[in-house]
């Protein structure tokens, strides 16, 4: 009778869970429900309190996420030209002098201890969150929970969400608090929770410096691997068109420290 008062009770809590999810599909019901329960069940026996995280209010699953990744920019754009105007690198180009001028002296000591050029480290930060305004609108527990849901690359969302319950438990953070982008990539430098158990610099993740740090920590990794720093961008992000926004900003980065 116990066990199946308790399987009562997990299934009114996991049809709670999919009323949040607002215009999935009726035909993936059943598989957002078996989805998370299989997801419960591998946390909990990792000794989290899995069911806890669900049925907290600020719990919700982020509908449709698996479009959000098949219409990123990346995906839709073909010409360079688009995608900076997607980008609004012309908005970032002129807070770029700010930027340099506030935070030279840890772009240069990032410079000097990774051997990562200053000006593609700005280049970084700049297309990753325009040097700080942006930091994501999303929460990365809800954004990993929803894609292993929807079945989008699942092995990747069980390993980054136990990642990120890793970084929050050693920094005593609430996973609640926590933003991100519908990716679940954090802070400034925009760094999914492996790369920030591994390359983040420091335990503030709004410190600029320690963000500024942190991309030329991973970029020297990267550049290590693949023989040269063009290269190790697109391991921050697999696409040419990236690699070519990042590589602009740095030329106009490079351009007004020539000129001071």
């Amino acid at each position: 009778m116990k066990k199946r008062i308790l399987l009562i009770s997990f299934f009114i809590s996991s049809m709670m869970i999919l009323s949040s999810a607002g215009n999935l599909h009726a035909s993936s019901s059943g598989d957002v429900e078996k989805n998370i329960a299989e997801l419960t069940k591998y946390f909990e026996s990792k000794g989290y309190d899995f069911k806890s995280m669900l049925e907290d209010s600020r719990f919700k699953l982020v509908e449709d996420i698996t479009s959000k990744f098949t219409r990123s920019a990346e995906v839709r754009i073909e010409s360079l030209e688009d995608y900076q105007q997607v980008l609004r690198i012309d908005k970032k180009v002129k807070v770029l002098p700010e930027f340099l001028e506030t935070y030279i002296a840890d772009l240069e000591a990032a410079e000097a201890e990774y051997g990562i050029p200053k000006q593609i480290i700005a280049g970084i930060l700049g297309v990753e969150s325009e040097y700080g305004v942006y930091k994501g609108s999303y929460n990365p527990f809800n954004a990993y929970v929803s894609m292993y849901a929807e079945g989008y690359r699942s092995k990747f969302a069980r390993a980054q969400l136990e990642e990120l319950l890793i970084f929050a438990k050693k920094y005593d953070l609430d996973v609640f608090e926590m933003s991100s982008s519908y990716a679940g990539a954090m802070s400034y430098a925009q760094f999914i929770p492996y790369s920030l158990n591994r390359w983040f610099v420091g335990d503030d993740l709004y410190d600029m410096g320690n963000n500024i740090r942190s991309v030329a920590k991973y970029l020297a990794h990267f550049k290590e691997i693949t023989g040269d720093v063009e290269s190790a961008i697109l391991r921050y992000n697999n696409s040419e068109l990236y690699r070519g926004a990042v590589l602009g900003l740095a030329k106009e980065a490079e351009a007004i420290l020539e000129s001071e």
